[in-house]
């Protein structure tokens, strides 16, 4: 049987069944293992991992902890507190874009944001100044295309390949910051600071060695602590710029705070952590968990949100509705089986409800064979076809399922 447990409860000799957080947390290869020495155990400890899940039938028990039942009901009790609200902007709702219109133009903004990023993150390394004009100019690009239609640009960001991620997911970042804070309803000048934040949030990494940041394969001890030293780093070169907000430089500072306190590299909780710094947090471990890194694939999009409502501590419970809201429970280029026993792929989200989404159809799961491509709108459906599960791409053998959504090859 599955238990979570708090890690202060481990015992030597249990099974560890899953880390309940983001892989970038700990220093650990593998994510299921039998916990074999005290060194291991305060390894764990010593990591942003608070709680464990454990296999009774393969390791140590204990009287306590909650079960895969009890867990799953809190985590579908935080998605559907999510009340979904329209996009406004100056107080109207704003009428977006369909997906399909907008996927080619942010398309064309993604690959030009990968180069202005990778020059203006090569200028860091190299100890020349930041040009803040040209991260502005992007910010607004990036929020233009979040105003007229923001699943297009944010998911086809996560759809980094493993050698550009650096720079990929600071655009991916910048542009989910900016959707956060339009469902935030946040001024529009504190719209384009939470994007110039995300933009610039991990700007520090530049000061790490390479051999450490591009490490193809889970990192040592000292590497872990080394590449923790990148919010310090960054915010020491913003500083030396002379040429951002304070709002932009305590992101960059304490985007790796939690609100349980067991955050880096000050230890804030609650409050003491800034709104934006809030927002950046849930921003930077989204993209991080769904984006594929040379030693392990991405979580699907789905998974992810599904995973993160359930870490307890780690976020801000009221910006994480938000941002549920924001990219859905289903968000775009998740694969889902609806009622029927047909597979599809969400397109777009609902704006009154987040479990009738868009979603194209293509595969029957009863007789494991492809179906005419049809793109169905759940709520139109209901009390008919709805969403009953997620489903993994790699578990059915699809390679082709963001070609499905995008209508853009992938290489």
């Amino acid at each position: 049987m599955l238990k979570r447990i708090p890690v202060t409860e481990l015992l030597v000799g249990m099974y560890i069944h899953e880390l309940c957080g983001s892989w970038m947390e700990h220093p650990f290869w593998k994510t299921r293992f039998r916990l074999g020495s005290d060194k291991d155990r305060q390894r764990i400890l010593d990591s942003g991992i608070r709680e464990v899940w454990i296999d009774t039938g393969k390791g140590l028990d204990l009287p306590s902890g909650e079960t895969v039942e009890q867990v799953q009901a809190e985590t579908e009790a935080v998605l559907l507190a999510a009340a979904p609200t329209a996009v406004t902007e100056g107080g109207r709702k704003v009428a977006q874009r369909g997906l399909e219109d907008e996927l080619q133009r942010a398309a064309r903004l993604c690959d030009s944001s990968k180069r202005a990023v990778m020059a203006m993150f090569g200028d860091a390394r190299m100890g020349r100044a930041i040009e803040v004009g040209r991260a502005g100019e992007l910010v607004d690009e990036i929020s233009a295309s979040i105003l007229r239609q923001p699943n297009a640009l944010i998911s086809l960001a996560r759809l980094k390949h493993a050698d550009e991620y650096t720079y990929m997911h600071s655009v991916a970042v910048c542009a989910l910051m900016i959707a956060l804070a339009r469902q935030l309803e946040l001024s529009e000048a504190l719209v384009r600071e939470a994007g110039m934040a995300g933009l610039l949030h991990d700007i520090g990494k530049m000061c790490t060695p390479p051999a450490v940041l591009n490490k193809p394969g889970k990192l040592t001890d000292s590497e872990f602590a080394t590449m923790r030293e990148h919010p310090e780093a960054g915010a020491r070169l913003l500083v030396d710029s002379q040429q951002v907000s304070a709002l932009v430089l305590d992101v960059c500072l304490h985007h790796h705070e939690k609100v349980d306190g067991s955050g880096y590299p000050h230890g804030l909780a609650g409050e003491q952590i800034s709104l934006l710094a809030r927002m950046a947090a849930v921003c930077d471990v989204y993209d991080a968990v769904t984006s594929d890194r040379p030693y392990k694939a991405g979580w699907e999009p789905a998974e992810s949100i599904r995973k993160m409502a359930g870490w307890k501590g780690h976020f801000d419970e009221r910006v994480f509705q938000a941002f549920v809201r924001t990219v859905g429970i289903y968000p775009t280029g998740s694969l889902v089986r609806l009622q029927s026993g047909r597979l599809g792929v969400v397109l777009e989200q609902h704006e009154q409800s987040l479990l009738t989404p868009m979603v194209k159809v293509f595969f029957s799961a009863k007789s494991k064979q492809p179906i005419p491509q049809e793109v169905i709108d759940l709520s139109k459906l209901v009390g008919r076809e709805r969403i009953v599960g997620r489903e993994s791409a790699a578990d059915w053998g699809f390679r082709n399922l963001d070609e499905l959504w995008t209508g853009l090859p992938q290489g």
